[in-house]
């Protein structure tokens, strides 16, 4: 069965690449606006933080492509003068759709797997997984680019009903 399965991934894998309009690789990194969102986030403050990261542009069509990611993302707030640091390596996969030459809007799931879970010494009891949607915009002149994106936590970080809220701005260049 395994084997099945791995035959039927490759068949599709070759499918998509040799439909490919392009491929590209690149890298990026910027600036996180993080909080907490919900009913149990009153009184958490923002956290500014940093993510990095490398990600494929895999164009399907002139004016669409797939664009995943892997990206270490600061996250977390700050709650009655404490520091909340919520770490994440994300991976988002993002449809993009070129508006105009240069200029496309981005959207899709972003996964989550916690990597730092750290209050100033108390438990947070933070899951080990979380799941985002993820909308954005970008600007590519050359091998160069520019993006806003904002990420909505689709599932609560904590037990409580606390939920992860990111706005990012990037740069980044694609190597090939």
């Amino acid at each position: 069965m395994k084997k099945i399965i791995l035959v039927i991934m490759a068949v599709v894998g070759v499918s998509v690449y040799s439909n490919a309009q392009s491929l590209h690789f690149g890298a990026k990194g910027g600036v996180n606006f993080a909080s907490l969102s919900g009913d149990d986030a009153d009184g958490a403050d923002g956290r500014t933080g940093f993510h990095i990261g490398l990600l494929a542009e895999l164009g399907l069509t002139d004016k669409f492509s797939i664009q995943p990611e892997v990206l270490y993302s600061a996250q977390g707030a700050k709650i009655s003068d404490a520091d909340l640091n919520l770490d994440y390596v994300n991976i988002p996969v993002l449809a993009k759709y070129y508006l105009t030459d240069g200029l496309s809007i981005q959207a899709g799931p972003q996964f989550g797997l916690n990597v730092k879970d750290d209050w100033e010494g108390f438990d947070t009891n933070a899951k080990s997984f979380e799941m985002s949607g993820a909308v954005g915009l970008e600007y590519k002149i050359g091998s160069f680019f520019a993006q806003g994106r904002y990420n909505f936590g689709l599932s609560d970080v904590t037990d409580q009903n606390v939920k992860n809220s990111v706005f990012q701005l990037s740069v980044g260049f694609l190597f090939f």
